[in-house]
This record gives C-alpha cells, sequence and structure tokens, in this order.
C-alpha cells in the first residue's frame, strides 16, 4: 500500500460500507439474498512516519440505524417497498438498534504487504466486542477496498429465520468498504 504518512478520514463522502446477506434452508428459494448499506459512517486513518515505533491504526463508527436496503435478489417475487420497510423494522430489533445504535472497530494490528493489508481489531456491535479480520486493498484509482465477515451468533445475535425455521438468514455476513483517504490537512 501505498499511503503517505498522516491523518486521514474516511466514511459516507468518500466511500461506501456495504453489508451482503444470503439465505439457506429449505426455503431460501422464497427469500432474498439482500445488499444493505450503512449510510451513515465515519473512520480515521493515521499512517505513521516511522511504523517502526508506532503502528498504523483504523478506527470506524456506523451509526446501526441508517442501514438502507438497496436491493433483494433471488425470491419468488421482487422486493417491494414494504417488504424493505419489514426488513429494515427486523435488522432494528436483531441489531438492537434503540439499545446500541453504534457499531464500532478499532484495529489492533495492520499488516501492510505491497499493495494490500491485514487489519486486526476489535468490532463493538450490540454491545459486545469481538475480534475482526479486514483484507484490504489498493485499488488502481487509490482508493480502498476492505471485505470482511461477520458471524452474526458471535455477538448474540441470532440471525434471522422464518418460515417456521424453513428460511434462515446465513449466519456470517459479508462486510465490504470501498473508500477514499482524505488526508486531513488536505483542502476541502
Amino acid at each position: 500500500m501505498v499511503t503517505a504518512a498522516g491523518e486521514y478520514t474516511i466514511g459516507k463522502q468518500v466511500g461506501r460500507l456495504l453489508v451482503r446477506t444470503a439465505r439457506q434452508g429449505v426455503a431460501a428459494r422464497v427469500g432474498h439474498d439482500l445488499l444493505i448499506e450503512a449510510t451513515e459512517w465515519e473512520g480515521h486513518v493515521t499512517v505513521p512516519a516511522d511504523p517502526a515505533t508506532q503502528p498504523t491504526a483504523v478506527s470506524v463508527r456506523v451509526d446501526l440505524g441508517t442501514l438502507k436496503v438497496l436491493e433483494g435478489t433471488g425470491g419468488v417475487k421482487p422486493l417491494s417497498d414494504g417488504d424493505r420497510q419489514q426488513i429494515q423494522q427486523t435488522m432494528h430489533k436483531l441489531l438492537r438498534v434503540d439499545q446500541h445504535r453504534y457499531a464500532t472497530f478499532t484495529s489492533t494490528s495492520v499488516e501492510i504487504h505491497d499493495d494490500s493489508a491485514t487489519v486486526e481489531g476489535d468490532l463493538t456491535l450490540v454491545g459486545q466486542t469481538r475480534p475482526l479480520r479486514l483484507e484490504v486493498r489498493q485499488r488502481d484509482d487509490g482508493s480502498v477496498e476492505g471485505v470482511g465477515s461477520v458471524v452474526q451468533s458471535r455477538w448474540g445475535i441470532k440471525p434471522y429465520s422464518g418460515f417456521f425455521g424453513a428460511l434462515k438468514l446465513r449466519d456470517a455476513v459479508d462486510i465490504e468498504i470501498t473508500t477514499g483517504l482524505q488526508k486531513l490537512d488536505a483542502p476541502g
């Protein structure tokens, strides 16, 4: 990764944070695989001048109340606006947004390779903190792309199920972050 030393912001102004869910179970064909976007999120990246004396650090805060269903694929019928609204209400309930509005990630180590990095850290979700690994790579346009997988049950979240358990949301949901790095001392 070819990022110069400095302080950078990341977030909705320069990037996107997406969540992908997948369905399983005998009635999986009835449900939808979902693409969800966090529309309010922000973060901070510190790249030290001397990585031997100070580690690279990453922190992100996501407003779970702003999760928005962008699309649903599969299923026997397309998602309606009512379906989207119901899914968002269910997400808020499962994530206990009324008690734990924000999810946070704080890196504990960053291992930088040529054009990629492995970011290990702590994800706090629904009031519980567990380790999470993100694989990050630099794209040709200079932005960075990170992917990881959150196994909901590790944070005490019971994955959604319907139709008496015949339709289930896969326990692991995929996280994708694509963002530019906006230097703090850079204009505008």
